[in-house]
């Protein structure tokens, strides 16, 4: 216990303290997401920030552990900069999220409001220094090779597809056709589904749509590559050394996995984009998924 606590300490501090602070917040949503009835674009309330809170405690404490493991003084104080400044743009990014759940209003995509309209507009700020962020962190974590190849390649791998998930969330900031029709007297610009309505019929609690496309889907899998190809390293390298596979093996598991799961992320965006849900789809998209996993047999 004592040898992980001081392992913990070594991690990068304000990450760290921004992942217990999203922990608290997801507590707080989920209390919220019971007692609170109302209902915003389809969903309960509390339900955005308690997802945003779930996804930044994962994103940061994974950050947070991998910061600590590059070795170079340079490279580690370039990762402290970006690292205390993404903290404190995804806290002003959450922040943003509660304080318009506390006046009843949509945070995304909403023009309302001239102070609904600033609010967005400063999330849209936000999110393109998060990017950034992340981008610079990337850079820092990819300079130096880390413990052996596999591990080095399951984080250029992770970081290049979390970047790509990153970056499918500017393509919900397009206006619709609908909202491109209204002009100026429009209050909404952008949405997350692709021919189906924001709010309409969607999986119980992510809420992503069952009647459309939604980039929800690409952007959250996209994202976490930063987590689950890392783990999936762990987990097929052990696997290869417990049968006394070398190192080469070991590798090529990682980038095969890792190309398996950035090929789910474009197919999940390929369907979204062709307003398809994800629970219906067409043969193309079947085909391409039969083509993965072909590919991975």
């Amino acid at each position: 216990m004592l040898t992980a606590l001081r392992t913990v300490r070594t991690w990068h501090g304000p990450l760290a303290w921004f992942s217990v602070l999203m922990i608290g917040l997801a507590i707080i949503s989920a209390v919220g997401y019971v007692v609170d009835g109302r209902i915003l674009v389809g969903a309960r309330i509390w339900a955005k920030p308690l997802k945003f809170a779930i996804s930044f405690a994962l994103y940061a404490v994974t950050l947070a552990w991998l910061l600590a493991q590059v070795q170079s003084p340079r490279w580690r104080r370039a990762g402290r900069w970006a690292g205390t400044a993404l903290g404190v743009v995804s806290a002003l990014e959450v922040g943003a999220i509660v304080l318009q759940v506390v006046r009843g209003r949509q945070s995304h995509f909403n023009l309302g409001t001239p102070f609904d309209a600033a609010v967005f507009t400063a999330m849209g700020a936000l999110i393109g220094a998060l990017y950034l962020c992340t981008l610079v962190i990337g850079v820092v974590l990819l300079r130096p090779p880390l413990r052996d190849a596999a591990f080095t390649w399951s984080l250029r791998l992770g970081i290049a597809i979390a970047l790509a998930g990153l970056a499918v969330g500017f393509l919900m900031l397009r206006p619709t056709p609908e909202q491109i029709a209204q002009g100026p007297q429009a209050t909404l610009s952008g949405a997350h589904s692709v021919g189906a309505p924001d709010g309409g019929a969607g999986l119980p609690f992510v809420g992503w749509s069952t009647a459309g496309g939604d980039l929800r889907i690409a952007h959250f899998i996209g994202m976490h590559a930063l987590q689950v190809v890392p783990l999936l390293a762990f987990a097929l390298s052990g696997a290869a050394a417990r049968r006394r596979r070398g190192a080469r093996t070991r590798l090529q598991i990682v980038l095969l996995g890792g190309a398996l799961y950035g090929g789910v992320v474009a197919l999940a965006l390929w369907q979204a984009l062709r307003g398809q849900a994800l629970l219906a789809p067409d043969g193309l998209t079947l085909a391409a998924a039969g083509g993965l996993l072909a590919t991975a047999t």
